[in-house]
C-alpha cells in the first residue's frame, strides 16, 4: 500500500508538472491597431479586446509586469501603435522576459497585411520582427483582422502556435460602432477559461466563430486558421 501511495503521488506531482506551465517569464504583447468602425466612425472595439485580454492573459499566469500594451487612441497604460515601437519593445520585452512569446494583434485587415494607425503591417515585416526577438522560444502569436490567414506562412515555426481571425482571402466580422468585441475577439475572450492550453483553445474559438457567424447569416465564413508546431508540447499549458 505503501508503495501504490508512493507512485500515486510521484505520477500526480508528474502530471501537474507536465500540464502546467510557467507563464510569468513570457514576453507578452497586445496591439491594438486602430480606433475606428469598418465604417470609418470611431470605435473602442480593439481597445475593448485589447484591455480585457491583458485581465484574462494575468489569470493564466502571465505577469503583468511583462505586458506591454499599445493603441491608436491615447491611453496611459499603452504605448502608440506603430512598427517601430512595436519591434523595438518587443526586443526589449523578450530580453527582460525570455521564457516565450505571446503576441496579439487586433484591427483592420488588407489583403497586404494588418492595420496599424492607418499603414499597414505586412506578413514579412512582422515575420521579421519576431522572428528576431522571440527565434525559436515558445510563442503563441494571434492575428485578429480580415484577411489574417496571410500571416501564417511568415509566423508559422516548430515551436509556435499561430490562430488567425480568417482565412486569407476572407473577412472577418465584428467591427462595427455599435460591437464591443469582433467575432473572433469575443470568441477568444469566452474560450480561454475554458481550456487549459493554447492548442485546444484555437480549436475552441474556430468552433465558436463558426457558430457565431452561422447565428447571425455571416457570410461567406471567416474560417480562422490554426497552426500548430510539430514541438509544441507542455510550455503552452497553463492547467
Amino acid at each position: 500500500m505503501r508503495r501504490f501511495l508512493f507512485c500515486f503521488g510521484f505520477l500526480l506531482s508528474l502530471t501537474v508538472s507536465v500540464h502546467a506551465a510557467d507563464f510569468s517569464k513570457w514576453a507578452v504583447l497586445i496591439v491594438s491597431g486602430d480606433n475606428h468602425a469598418h465604417s470609418g466612425n470611431p470605435s473602442a472595439v480593439f481597445d475593448n479586446a485589447r484591455h480585457d485580454l491583458v485581465t484574462a492573459f494575468t489569470r493564466i499566469g502571465f505577469s503583468a509586469a511583462n505586458i506591454a500594451q499599445f493603441a491608436v487612441s491615447p491611453d496611459p497604460v499603452a504605448q502608440h501603435s506603430g512598427n517601430t515601437a512595436i519591434a523595438n519593445t518587443l526586443w526589449d520585452l523578450s530580453g527582460r522576459a525570455p521564457d516565450g512569446c505571446l503576441i496579439y494583434f487586433t484591427s483592420h485587415g488588407t489583403p497586404d497585411g494588418i492595420v496599424i494607425d492607418q499603414r499597414v503591417l505586412e506578413p514579412e515585416k512582422l515575420g521579421m520582427i519576431v522572428g528576431n526577438a522571440c527565434g525559436s522560444k515558445p510563442s503563441v502569436i494571434v492575428m485578429s483582422a480580415c484577411y489574417s490567414g496571410q500571416f501564417v506562412r511568415t509566423l508559422r515555426g516548430d515551436n509556435r502556435v499561430v490562430l488567425t481571425a480568417a482565412r486569407p482571402d476572407r473577412t472577418s466580422f465584428g467591427c462595427g460602432e455599435m460591437d464591443h468585441y469582433t467575432f473572433f475577439d469575443d470568441c477568444f475572450l469566452r474560450a480561454l477559461p475554458m481550456v487549459g492550453d493554447f492548442p485546444s483553445l484555437g480549436g475552441l474559438v474556430q468552433q465558436c466563430v463558426a457558430e457565431r457567424e452561422q447565428q447571425m447569416k455571416a457570410t461567406p465564413p471567416s474560417e480562422p486558421q490554426l497552426d500548430i508546431g510539430p514541438k509544441v508540447g507542455a510550455a503552452f499549458r497553463w492547467k
